[in-house]
């Protein structure tokens, strides 16, 4: 999420969604008309009515292979992408400013609408078969699935473990990721584990490999650190380590060796084997509110500000913090970035998007900028965090990058640092995730 000091407000409600599919031959569906998110969600998470989205749908086919999809929102609503061939296969509208996250099943992907966390089928699975697997497409669809929210905030896939964060409650669920694409094709969403926080406030949770909750700790006034709590269901969680040493904590991500690292004003936490360390920032106020992670790597990448009146400040450092010696190290990469210009590669390799159109390949070791891949045309970040700016997602071996001002997708091939394909766009484009099939 992007450096705001206040908890963020809920993004208006969806008002109409109904599907506008697009017809492409090599899937050759037969359009779906789904009226979805028609029926009320439910309290408590539990899961509202809808038909079942399996292989068993007349309307899916067997693929030869994993078909990976790409997932981006726009002003009339929410479209997907073949990620080998950047051609359309479907759209669904909602009206609103909505948000994208992996629900880490490689199939679906979680919509923050303020007032839920509303589950999209991007249409491509597989499906294990005794000693081999067996793939499928379908047309991408908006389900009926919701976790009802308050003021839905963010998602945190770990360890196998998928954890929705409660901005406006502090509830924080959990459930088994390999659960919900079974569920989900009964009409179900998985059962989850409720833990809410003492108090609510924009936060977020990760559960770690074994069991253990790490949580944001705070309120509508402050965000002060972090606590971790043992292994156990729900309310009967214990606190096992906390460290309030973390002015306005935001984001997080993890290293190799199951390094669980928080942004603060101040620096960085990192909780790792037990422990919970500090790594300061050079600065007085020196922010690290974004941050993205690789198990290839014990390093984070993060962002670097130092205004905390700028509106926004546009900087040029980033922050790399090794969370085996607890440093960080700034490098100045010749250009501003957003929030959304932060990535990893398949090694582990530190990827940022500047403003001046470069894509910085960047080793997280030494800080070294090992390449610049000229991708899109120079831009300018917006004041407003929810406006449409360049985008960066990684999938594999391949860098997908948003130029909203051209409504162009760019694939850029990390391997040989060429651009590999680009494809006009119907809508905008804003968020931007997906899916591996």
């Amino acid at each position: 999420m992007p450096h705001h000091s206040t908890p963020m407000t809920p993004a208006p409600t969806p008002r109409s969604r109904q599907w506008r599919p697009v017809p492409i031959a090599v899937v050759g569906l037969s359009a779906l008309l789904l009226a979805a998110c028609a029926s009320p969600v439910a309290s408590g998470g539990n899961a509202v009515t809808a038909a079942p989205s399996g292989s068993s749908e007349p309307s899916s086919q067997e693929a030869g292979a994993p078909t990976p999809r790409l997932v981006y929102t726009h002003d009339a609503g929410i479209s997907v992408l073949d990620a080998t061939s950047l051609e359309a296969v479907g759209s669904a509208e909602m009206s609103g400013f909505n948000r994208l996250n992996p629900a880490g099943d490689g199939r679906h992907v979680f919509v923050s609408t303020g007032d839920a966390f509303r589950l999209f089928d991007a249409g491509a699975w597989t499906e294990p078969h005794g000693d081999h697997s067996h793939h499928y497409i379908a047309e991408p669809k908006l389900t009926e699935l919701a976790f009802a929210a308050d003021k839905a905030g963010h998602v945190v896939l770990h360890g196998g473990k998928t954890v929705l964060f409660n901005d406006g409650s502090g509830k924080v669920e959990s459930f088994e990721t390999s659960a919900l694409a079974a569920a989900a094709e009964d009409g179900k969403l998985p059962s989850t584990d409720v833990y809410t926080t003492p108090e609510p406030h924009h936060g977020v949770a990760v559960e770690l490999e074994d069991g253990k909750l790490l949580v944001t700790l705070g309120n509508e006034e402050s965000r002060p650190g972090i606590a971790v709590l043992s292994a156990g269901k729900g309310q009967e969680r214990t606190e096992i380590v906390r460290n309030e040493d973390c002015p306005g904590v935001h984001g997080e991500a993890v290293a190799a060796g199951e390094a669980v690292v928080v942004g603060c004003e101040n620096g960085m936490l990192i909780y790792k084997d037990g422990a919970i360390k500090k790594v300061a920032s050079p600065d007085a106020y020196g922010r690290l509110g974004n941050q993205a992670g690789s198990e290839k790597s014990p390093v984070i990448l993060g962002d670097y500000k130092v205004d905390k009146s700028a509106k926004p400040e546009r900087p040029t450092r980033i922050s790399l913090v090794n969370t085996q010696t607890a440093t960080m190290q700034l490098v100045d990469i010749g250009t501003s970035y957003s929030f959304r210009s932060l990535g990893r590669g398949p090694a582990g390799e530190a990827l940022v998007l500047g403003t001046d159109g470069g894509l910085r390949v960047i080793d997280p070791i030494s800080g070294a900028v090992t390449s610049s891949i000229p991708v899109v045309a120079p831009w300018e970040e917006s004041a407003t965090w929810q406006d449409p700016r360049p985008t960066l997602f990684v999938q594999g071996s391949t860098a997908f990058v948003t130029e909203p001002a051209a409504s162009t997708i760019h694939a850029v091939d990390l391997k040989t640092g060429k651009v590999k394909k680009s494809a006009q766009l119907e809508h905008v484009p804003n968020e931007l995730t997906g899916v591996t099939g």
